[in-house]
Protein backbone atom coordinates (compact mmCIF):
# COMPACT_ATOMS: atom_id res chain seq x y z
CA UNK A 1 0.00 0.00 0.00
CA UNK A 2 1.18 3.29 -0.46
CA UNK A 3 2.36 5.78 2.57
CA UNK A 4 0.09 7.96 3.65
CA UNK A 5 1.32 11.48 3.29
CA UNK A 6 0.18 14.61 5.76
CA UNK A 7 -2.08 15.59 2.85
CA UNK A 8 -4.53 12.53 3.79
CA UNK A 9 -6.33 13.65 6.21
CA UNK A 10 -7.21 16.60 3.86
CA UNK A 11 -8.01 14.72 1.17
CA UNK A 12 -10.36 12.26 2.60
CA UNK A 13 -12.39 15.24 3.78
CA UNK A 14 -12.32 16.87 0.43
CA UNK A 15 -13.58 13.66 -1.25
CA UNK A 16 -16.44 12.92 1.80
CA UNK A 17 -17.95 16.11 0.85
CA UNK A 18 -17.96 15.79 -2.46
CA UNK A 19 -19.48 12.49 -1.88
CA UNK A 20 -22.37 13.87 0.00
CA UNK A 21 -25.13 14.89 -2.89
CA UNK A 22 -26.93 11.76 -2.08
CA UNK A 23 -27.57 8.79 -4.52
CA UNK A 24 -28.50 11.44 -7.27
CA UNK A 25 -25.41 13.03 -6.54
CA UNK A 26 -23.28 11.02 -9.51
CA UNK A 27 -21.92 7.58 -11.01
CA UNK A 28 -20.96 5.56 -7.47
CA UNK A 29 -17.38 4.51 -7.59
CA UNK A 30 -15.46 1.97 -6.44
CA UNK A 31 -13.92 1.79 -3.06
CA UNK A 32 -10.33 1.95 -2.59
CA UNK A 33 -7.88 -0.60 -1.87
CA UNK A 34 -9.87 -3.54 -2.16
CA UNK A 35 -7.02 -5.41 -2.48
CA UNK A 36 -5.39 -4.64 0.57
CA UNK A 37 -7.76 -6.20 3.66
CA UNK A 38 -9.59 -9.29 4.44
CA UNK A 39 -12.99 -9.07 2.73
CA UNK A 40 -14.65 -10.82 5.42
CA UNK A 41 -13.36 -9.52 8.53
CA UNK A 42 -16.01 -8.00 10.86
CA UNK A 43 -18.41 -8.90 8.39
CA UNK A 44 -20.41 -12.25 7.36
CA UNK A 45 -20.42 -13.78 4.21
CA UNK A 46 -23.50 -13.42 2.19
CA UNK A 47 -26.15 -16.54 1.43
CA UNK A 48 -28.41 -16.03 -1.59
CA UNK A 49 -31.87 -16.56 -0.72
CA UNK A 50 -32.30 -17.68 -3.85
CA UNK A 51 -29.85 -20.38 -4.44
CA UNK A 52 -30.59 -24.17 -5.49
CA UNK A 53 -30.65 -24.77 -2.00
CA UNK A 54 -32.58 -22.54 -0.64
CA UNK A 55 -35.29 -23.91 -3.65
CA UNK A 56 -34.85 -27.20 -2.57
CA UNK A 57 -35.41 -26.61 0.91
CA UNK A 58 -38.90 -24.73 -0.27
CA UNK A 59 -39.60 -28.01 -2.53
CA UNK A 60 -39.29 -29.89 0.80
CA UNK A 61 -41.38 -27.98 2.71
CA UNK A 62 -44.48 -28.13 -0.24
CA UNK A 63 -43.99 -31.97 0.05
CA UNK A 64 -43.97 -32.50 3.60
CA UNK A 65 -40.57 -33.83 4.05
CA UNK A 66 -39.33 -32.38 7.32
CA UNK A 67 -36.14 -33.88 8.20
CA UNK A 68 -35.22 -32.74 3.93
CA UNK A 69 -36.41 -29.51 4.80
CA UNK A 70 -34.05 -29.01 8.16
CA UNK A 71 -30.99 -30.02 6.37
CA UNK A 72 -31.72 -28.12 2.91
CA UNK A 73 -32.74 -24.83 5.58
CA UNK A 74 -29.28 -25.25 7.37
CA UNK A 75 -27.43 -25.79 4.17
CA UNK A 76 -29.19 -22.63 2.45
CA UNK A 77 -28.54 -20.49 5.26
CA UNK A 78 -25.03 -20.85 5.17
CA UNK A 79 -23.27 -18.68 2.83
CA UNK A 80 -21.45 -20.37 0.26
CA UNK A 81 -20.15 -19.16 -3.31
CA UNK A 82 -22.62 -17.74 -6.41
CA UNK A 83 -22.02 -19.26 -9.65
CA UNK A 84 -21.35 -17.00 -12.55
CA UNK A 85 -21.15 -19.45 -15.56
CA UNK A 86 -22.11 -18.27 -19.39
CA UNK A 87 -24.37 -21.38 -20.14
CA UNK A 88 -26.87 -19.99 -17.14
CA UNK A 89 -25.85 -16.13 -17.38
CA UNK A 90 -24.70 -15.65 -20.92
CA UNK A 91 -23.79 -12.03 -22.12
CA UNK A 92 -26.09 -9.54 -21.27
CA UNK A 93 -27.23 -11.72 -18.26
CA UNK A 94 -25.06 -11.67 -16.23
CA UNK A 95 -25.53 -8.26 -15.58
CA UNK A 96 -28.79 -7.86 -13.83
CA UNK A 97 -27.85 -10.94 -11.51
CA UNK A 98 -25.29 -9.08 -10.56
CA UNK A 99 -26.86 -6.36 -9.47
CA UNK A 100 -29.56 -8.09 -7.70
CA UNK A 101 -26.91 -10.04 -5.95
CA UNK A 102 -24.66 -6.93 -4.61
CA UNK A 103 -28.07 -4.96 -4.10
CA UNK A 104 -29.12 -7.60 -1.51
CA UNK A 105 -25.72 -8.37 0.22
CA UNK A 106 -25.44 -4.52 0.83
CA UNK A 107 -28.97 -4.32 2.47
CA UNK A 108 -28.09 -7.12 4.12
CA UNK A 109 -24.32 -5.94 5.15
CA UNK A 110 -22.66 -9.12 4.55
CA UNK A 111 -20.20 -9.99 1.81
CA UNK A 112 -20.88 -11.89 -1.70
CA UNK A 113 -18.66 -14.17 -2.93
CA UNK A 114 -19.36 -14.48 -6.76
CA UNK A 115 -17.58 -17.48 -8.34
CA UNK A 116 -16.27 -16.50 -12.50
CA UNK A 117 -16.73 -19.90 -14.75
CA UNK A 118 -16.63 -19.33 -18.25
CA UNK A 119 -13.46 -19.25 -19.46
CA UNK A 120 -12.49 -21.47 -22.93
CA UNK A 121 -12.95 -25.35 -22.86
CA UNK A 122 -13.62 -24.53 -18.90
CA UNK A 123 -13.19 -28.27 -17.60
CA UNK A 124 -10.73 -29.77 -19.78
CA UNK A 125 -9.27 -32.22 -17.15
CA UNK A 126 -12.69 -33.97 -15.86
CA UNK A 127 -15.17 -33.23 -18.54
CA UNK A 128 -18.43 -32.80 -16.50
CA UNK A 129 -18.27 -29.65 -16.49
CA UNK A 130 -17.28 -28.30 -19.83
CA UNK A 131 -18.44 -25.21 -21.70
CA UNK A 132 -17.29 -21.56 -21.45
CA UNK A 133 -16.91 -18.53 -23.66
CA UNK A 134 -14.93 -17.93 -26.74
CA UNK A 135 -11.90 -16.08 -26.07
CA UNK A 136 -13.42 -12.85 -27.86
CA UNK A 137 -16.57 -13.64 -25.58
CA UNK A 138 -14.71 -13.72 -22.01
CA UNK A 139 -13.12 -10.50 -21.69
CA UNK A 140 -16.59 -8.59 -21.95
CA UNK A 141 -18.49 -11.27 -20.15
CA UNK A 142 -16.25 -10.26 -17.07
CA UNK A 143 -16.83 -6.76 -18.16
CA UNK A 144 -20.69 -7.25 -17.59
CA UNK A 145 -19.68 -8.37 -13.83
CA UNK A 146 -17.34 -5.73 -13.11
CA UNK A 147 -19.53 -2.91 -14.32
CA UNK A 148 -22.76 -4.04 -12.39
CA UNK A 149 -20.38 -3.89 -9.05
CA UNK A 150 -19.33 -0.47 -9.83
CA UNK A 151 -23.18 0.73 -10.76
CA UNK A 152 -24.82 -0.69 -7.16
CA UNK A 153 -24.21 1.59 -4.34
CA UNK A 154 -22.84 -0.74 -1.56
CA UNK A 155 -21.10 -0.30 1.67
CA UNK A 156 -19.74 -3.75 1.20
CA UNK A 157 -16.41 -5.58 -0.05
CA UNK A 158 -17.93 -8.04 -3.39
CA UNK A 159 -15.02 -10.61 -3.92
CA UNK A 160 -14.88 -13.20 -7.18
CA UNK A 161 -12.59 -16.36 -7.11
CA UNK A 162 -11.67 -16.62 -10.80
CA UNK A 163 -11.82 -19.66 -12.94
CA UNK A 164 -11.82 -22.60 -10.29
CA UNK A 165 -9.15 -25.36 -11.26
CA UNK A 166 -8.29 -22.91 -14.87
CA UNK A 167 -4.81 -23.18 -14.23
CA UNK A 168 -3.55 -25.98 -12.48
CA UNK A 169 -5.22 -28.15 -15.41
CA UNK A 170 -4.39 -25.85 -17.74
CA UNK A 171 -0.46 -27.38 -16.69
CA UNK A 172 -2.35 -30.88 -18.09
CA UNK A 173 -3.75 -29.19 -20.82
CA UNK A 174 -1.33 -27.44 -22.00
CA UNK A 175 -3.24 -24.26 -22.39
CA UNK A 176 -1.52 -22.13 -20.64
CA UNK A 177 -0.76 -19.48 -22.52
CA UNK A 178 -4.31 -18.49 -23.37
CA UNK A 179 -5.58 -19.35 -20.24
CA UNK A 180 -2.88 -16.80 -18.48
CA UNK A 181 -3.78 -14.29 -20.82
CA UNK A 182 -7.14 -14.37 -20.10
CA UNK A 183 -7.38 -14.49 -16.57
CA UNK A 184 -4.51 -11.42 -16.22
CA UNK A 185 -7.11 -9.69 -18.68
CA UNK A 186 -10.14 -10.68 -15.76
CA UNK A 187 -8.06 -9.52 -12.83
CA UNK A 188 -7.60 -6.32 -14.27
CA UNK A 189 -10.82 -5.90 -15.18
CA UNK A 190 -12.14 -7.14 -11.35
CA UNK A 191 -9.64 -5.34 -9.67
CA UNK A 192 -10.57 -1.98 -11.21
CA UNK A 193 -14.07 -2.29 -10.44
CA UNK A 194 -12.93 -2.31 -7.01
CA UNK A 195 -13.79 -6.31 -6.60
CA UNK A 196 -11.41 -8.40 -3.77
CA UNK A 197 -10.53 -10.72 -6.13
CA UNK A 198 -8.60 -14.02 -5.72
CA UNK A 199 -7.53 -16.13 -8.66
CA UNK A 200 -7.71 -19.81 -7.89
CA UNK A 201 -4.57 -22.03 -6.69
CA UNK A 202 -5.16 -25.28 -7.28
CA UNK A 203 -5.23 -27.58 -4.00
CA UNK A 204 -2.59 -29.40 -1.75
CA UNK A 205 -2.85 -32.92 -4.02
CA UNK A 206 -2.74 -31.62 -7.49
CA UNK A 207 0.20 -29.14 -9.09
CA UNK A 208 2.74 -28.64 -6.98
CA UNK A 209 3.49 -24.97 -5.61
CA UNK A 210 6.59 -24.60 -7.59
CA UNK A 211 5.11 -25.00 -10.76
CA UNK A 212 2.04 -23.24 -10.68
CA UNK A 213 3.25 -20.00 -8.49
CA UNK A 214 4.52 -18.89 -12.27
CA UNK A 215 1.18 -18.99 -13.75
CA UNK A 216 -0.19 -16.96 -10.60
CA UNK A 217 2.16 -14.55 -11.47
CA UNK A 218 2.06 -14.33 -15.10
CA UNK A 219 -1.56 -14.01 -14.25
CA UNK A 220 -1.71 -10.78 -12.47
CA UNK A 221 -2.35 -12.33 -8.94
CA UNK A 222 0.41 -9.20 -7.79
CA UNK A 223 -2.91 -7.28 -8.22
CA UNK A 224 -5.43 -9.23 -6.83
CA UNK A 225 -5.54 -10.11 -2.96
CA UNK A 226 -4.51 -13.72 -3.15
CA UNK A 227 -5.68 -16.87 -4.50
CA UNK A 228 -8.03 -19.55 -3.54
CA UNK A 229 -7.44 -23.72 -2.44
CA UNK A 230 -9.49 -26.27 -2.40
CA UNK A 231 -12.34 -24.90 -4.47
CA UNK A 232 -15.02 -28.27 -5.36
CA UNK A 233 -12.68 -30.64 -3.65
CA UNK A 234 -12.08 -32.43 -0.63
CA UNK A 235 -8.49 -31.49 1.29
CA UNK A 236 -8.55 -31.52 4.60
CA UNK A 237 -8.30 -28.10 6.38
CA UNK A 238 -4.53 -29.10 8.03
CA UNK A 239 -3.26 -30.50 4.22
CA UNK A 240 -4.67 -26.84 2.57
CA UNK A 241 -3.18 -24.76 5.24
CA UNK A 242 0.51 -26.15 4.55
CA UNK A 243 0.17 -26.30 0.54
CA UNK A 244 -1.07 -22.43 0.85
CA UNK A 245 1.49 -21.22 2.84
CA UNK A 246 4.41 -22.51 0.79
CA UNK A 247 2.38 -21.11 -2.22
CA UNK A 248 1.59 -18.08 -0.44
CA UNK A 249 5.69 -17.99 -0.01
CA UNK A 250 6.24 -18.22 -3.58
CA UNK A 251 4.22 -15.41 -4.59
CA UNK A 252 5.55 -12.45 -1.71
CA UNK A 253 2.86 -13.48 0.93
CA UNK A 254 -0.25 -13.28 -1.26
CA UNK A 255 -3.18 -13.78 1.22
CA UNK A 256 -5.92 -16.90 0.22
CA UNK A 257 -9.17 -18.49 1.04
CA UNK A 258 -9.89 -22.08 1.42
CA UNK A 259 -13.40 -24.06 0.14
CA UNK A 260 -14.03 -26.34 3.12
CA UNK A 261 -17.70 -26.88 1.97
CA UNK A 262 -16.91 -30.73 1.76
CA UNK A 263 -13.86 -31.53 3.71
CA UNK A 264 -15.15 -32.97 6.62
CA UNK A 265 -13.94 -36.24 6.13
CA UNK A 266 -10.99 -35.63 3.84
CA UNK A 267 -10.66 -36.46 0.37
CA UNK A 268 -10.17 -40.06 -1.06
CA UNK A 269 -8.37 -40.41 -4.40
CA UNK A 270 -11.70 -39.79 -6.43
CA UNK A 271 -12.38 -35.74 -6.81
CA UNK A 272 -15.91 -36.40 -8.81
CA UNK A 273 -18.92 -37.09 -6.07
CA UNK A 274 -17.04 -39.42 -3.76
CA UNK A 275 -19.38 -40.67 -0.95
CA UNK A 276 -18.55 -40.51 2.98
CA UNK A 277 -17.95 -37.07 2.76
CA UNK A 278 -19.06 -34.74 4.88
CA UNK A 279 -19.48 -30.62 5.23
CA UNK A 280 -16.25 -28.93 6.73
CA UNK A 281 -15.96 -26.16 9.01
CA UNK A 282 -18.56 -23.29 8.53
CA UNK A 283 -17.81 -20.10 6.58
CA UNK A 284 -15.85 -17.90 8.96
CA UNK A 285 -12.81 -15.24 8.80
CA UNK A 286 -9.76 -16.63 9.50
CA UNK A 287 -9.59 -17.53 13.64
CA UNK A 288 -6.74 -16.69 15.77
CA UNK A 289 -4.03 -18.53 15.46
CA UNK A 290 -4.59 -19.25 12.00
CA UNK A 291 -1.78 -18.99 9.02
CA UNK A 292 -1.13 -15.10 9.23
CA UNK A 293 -1.95 -15.23 5.40
CA UNK A 294 -5.50 -17.42 5.49
CA UNK A 295 -8.78 -14.59 4.85
CA UNK A 296 -11.41 -17.02 5.50
CA UNK A 297 -12.90 -20.45 5.68
CA UNK A 298 -15.46 -20.20 2.79
CA UNK A 299 -18.19 -22.75 1.13
CA UNK A 300 -17.08 -21.81 -2.04
CA UNK A 301 -18.33 -24.71 -4.17
CA UNK A 302 -21.95 -25.26 -2.81
CA UNK A 303 -21.46 -28.22 -1.18
CA UNK A 304 -24.82 -30.10 -1.80
CA UNK A 305 -24.15 -29.53 -5.41
CA UNK A 306 -23.34 -32.18 -7.90
CA UNK A 307 -19.48 -32.46 -9.63
CA UNK A 308 -21.16 -34.10 -12.78
CA UNK A 309 -22.51 -37.03 -14.03
CA UNK A 310 -20.67 -39.75 -12.23
CA UNK A 311 -20.99 -41.84 -9.19
CA UNK A 312 -25.09 -41.48 -9.79
CA UNK A 313 -25.02 -37.78 -9.65
CA UNK A 314 -27.31 -35.04 -11.94
CA UNK A 315 -25.23 -32.65 -13.74
CA UNK A 316 -22.58 -30.96 -12.58
CA UNK A 317 -23.93 -27.78 -10.41
CA UNK A 318 -27.09 -29.13 -10.38
CA UNK A 319 -28.66 -30.00 -6.62
CA UNK A 320 -28.39 -33.41 -5.68
CA UNK A 321 -31.08 -34.15 -2.97
CA UNK A 322 -29.87 -37.78 -1.59
CA UNK A 323 -25.89 -36.94 -1.71
CA UNK A 324 -26.83 -33.33 0.55
CA UNK A 325 -28.96 -35.42 2.78
CA UNK A 326 -26.38 -38.62 2.67
CA UNK A 327 -23.48 -36.24 3.98
CA UNK A 328 -25.45 -34.28 6.91
CA UNK A 329 -25.84 -37.95 8.55
CA UNK A 330 -21.70 -37.94 8.10
CA UNK A 331 -21.54 -34.76 9.57
CA UNK A 332 -23.61 -35.60 12.55
CA UNK A 333 -26.43 -32.97 11.55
Amino acid sequence: MPRRSVLAPLLVALLGLAGCSGSGGGEPHPPPDAQASNPYAGRPAFADPGSRTAQAAARAKSEGDAEAERVFTRLADTPQGIWLTPEEYPPGAVAPFVSKITAAAGQADQVPTFVVYGIPDRDCTGGFSGGGLTADQYGPWVQELADAVTATEISVPVVAVVEPDALASAVECDRREERVRLIKDAVTRLVAAGVTTYVDGGHSHWVEPEQLAPLLRRAGIDRARGFATNVSNYQTDDDEQAYAEQLSGLLDGAHYIVDTGRNGNGSTEDWCNPTGRAYGTDPAPAPEGAPEHLDAYLWVKPPGESDGECGGGPAAGRFWPQRALEMSVSSGW
